[in-house]
């Protein structure tokens, strides 16, 4: 866009031919129109969905945390203790498996998850007769440098993952058997065909809403103009969830963010918990999360929000909690 003004300043100064620069501007309109998120959802052709059909499996406990210093080990022994991977994945599914790459950082820096937790879950589905496991995220910086320098990309490329940028031409509108302020909000349709949904989030700080977690890493999969989620957030994610209903939440806090969130930056910042936490139930997942952080779950608008939904979740030490040393 840079050279399209300075076409435009050019062709003002009589610098440039009227042809030159009614190609130009040709080229100026179609790369936008090629690189805006929004514009791609207005004129791609979208189908409606009702959701995520979730095949409402339950793990052997509500919540297994594994902790030890290896991010790899703890996965797979938090997987194996909630029931393991052949319990979620059935020879030739499809599996979405959802972490956080969003911000152009390293994992050291903590604003994206483990690469090595990914990597494991990848693993694990082929070792389970995935058919494809595809791995994607709507970034906030630059794409590609988020793919690479999270780590990510590399580590489940190796495992066999098909690694890739979301399509935002290929979206469905999400529609709920009630109000939602989500209605008809362009989603990636990988996110909602898919036999089996992982959400892989990091466990961080988050300046607008206290942390982030499962419920919020799922704006991920969201196309359009994902800005506007920010107003009502609370009850956008917890119809967001409700509509994506997510097989599996694994809350990767190797490394907490605990200041300067969602972005981060600052390695000084970073605490090592060395933990990942597993649930088949998103809420149970995010409640415990928000406690190791130590920070009341209440206090997180889409944790309240759901919880006013389902009120019996609400003390957690009634939930069935397996902690685990690797």
């Amino acid at each position: 866009m840079d050279r399209f003004f300075y076409r435009l300043e050019c062709f003002l100064k009589g610098q440039v031919s009227r042809k030159t620069f009614l190609k130009i501007l040709l080229g100026g309109l179609t790369s936008f129109v090629a690189g805006n998120a929004f514009l791609k959802y207005a004129f791609a052709k979208s189908e409606g969905s009702n959701g995520r059909i979730s095949r409402g499996i339950t793990g052997n406990a509500d919540i297994i945390v594994a902790k030890g210093v290896d991010p790899y080990r703890n996965t797979v022994e938090a997987v194996k203790g909630i029931g393991g991977m052949g319990k979620f994945v059935r020879k030739g599914d499809t599996v979405l498996v959802k972490p956080n790459m969003a911000w152009d950082r390293t994992p050291e820096q903590a604003a994206n998850t483990d690469p090595a937790v990914v990597a494991a879950l990848v693993e694990m589905c082929y070792a389970s007769g995935a058919k494809k496991v595809n791995v994607l995220d709507v970034t906030c910086n630059n794409e590609k440098l988020c793919y690479e320098h999270s780590g990510i990309a590399a580590a489940v490329k190796e495992k066999g993952a098909n690694v890739y940028f979301p399509d935002h031409w290929n979206v469905v509108k999400a529609h709920f058997p009630y109000e939602s302020p989500m209605e008809g909000w362009p989603v990636l349709r990988d996110a909602v065909d898919c036999d089996v949904f992982i959400n892989v989030p990091v466990l961080k700080h988050h300046g607008l809403t206290g942390l982030t977690l499962s419920m919020k890493n799922l704006m991920g999969v969201c196309s359009g103009t994902r800005g506007m989620i920010h107003f009502n957030i609370g009850r956008k994610l917890a119809d967001l969830t409700d509509f994506l209903k997510p097989d599996l939440t694994v809350i990767d806090a190797t490394r907490v963010l605990r200041a300067h969130g969602p972005s981060g930056g600052d390695v000084n910042d970073v605490e090592k918990m060395d933990s990942v936490i597993v649930a088949t139930d998103p809420l149970l997942a995010d409640m415990y999360a928000s406690k190791l952080f130590g920070k009341p779950p209440m206090e997180i608008s889409y944790i309240s929000e759901a919880l006013a939904r389902s009120p019996e979740k609400k003390d957690l030490a009634k939930a069935k909690v397996v902690e685990l040393s690797t």
